[in-house]
């Protein structure tokens, strides 16, 4: 992976913006039309408020996020789906945005849906972070699995992922925190010949060390990323303590 540690958590943002909207635009000048996916965490705020103070041609984006969880209701502000219109969806002109409805009463329909939806759309970015247990999109390592045959599956999510939750200010308490998401799977997000990865704070040091050190194994997911010919990876001083 191609690596940088950036002074703080608002020049990593920047400079991440940055190289993004380069790649877009170098997409745009043989795709009409380019597909990106977009995480939703505290983590990705500096990137995204400085994605969107760049010149980009929004219009011929499509955008899509990686996971949602099951259950919480339509106007929820922790829902995956809310997060991105308030830090980005609703404040530029996307070609289209595709949400994730994790209030489908049939669940399994609704990966369905959605993967047929990126069967359509072929996604040339993703823009990701890490969790703190090494999760990438909701694939906590218990439900991990690099050869997986499905794009869209539901999953259960682990007690660290859930306080993850509780650590960043989302949810008051663990038992706030939902028990289940629907998930884009790993293969899906490998499949982006494009990956950016935003990382910062100590919390992730962590993960970062085990993204960049540890066997590549289901145990730790992030670690997957490795086998990707073309990741950019953003740290700060305090995600990259460690390393």
């Amino acid at each position: 992976m191609k690596t940088q540690i950036l002074e703080n958590r608002e020049k990593l943002g920047e400079v991440a913006a940055k190289e993004v909207a380069d790649c877009i635009h170098k997409l745009l000048q043989t795709e009409e039309f380019i597909n990106l996916i977009f995480a939703a965490a505290p983590s990705q705020n500096e990137f995204l408020s400085n994605l969107l103070n760049l010149p980009i041609v929004w219009n011929r984006i499509n955008a899509f996020h990686m996971d949602e969880y099951v259950g919480l209701p339509e106007d929820a502000p922790q829902g995956f789906g809310n997060f991105l219109k308030r830090n980005i969806f609703d404040k530029a002109p996307f070609k289209s945005v595709n949400l994730i409805n994790g209030n489908s009463s049939f669940v399994q329909g609704e990966c369905e849906r959605y993967t047929k939806i990126l069967q359509e759309f072929q996604p040339h970015m993703v823009l990701m972070g890490i969790g703190e247990n090494t999760h990438i999109a909701f694939n906590d390592p218990h439900v991990a699995n690099f050869n997986d045959t499905e794009a869209v599956k539901v999953v259960d999510l682990d007690t660290a992922c859930r306080q993850q939750q509780v650590n960043d200010g989302c949810f008051e308490n663990l038992n706030e925190v939902p028990l289940y998401a629907l998930t884009l799977t790993i293969p899906t997000l490998m499949s982006a010949p494009h990956i950016f990865c935003m990382v910062p704070g100590e919390k992730k040091s962590q993960a970062v060390l085990h993204t960049l050190k540890a066997e590549i194994t289901e145990n730790y997911p992030s670690t997957i990323l490795r086998n990707h010919p073309n990741v950019s990876l953003f740290l700060d001083k305090d995600s990259a303590k460690l390393i």
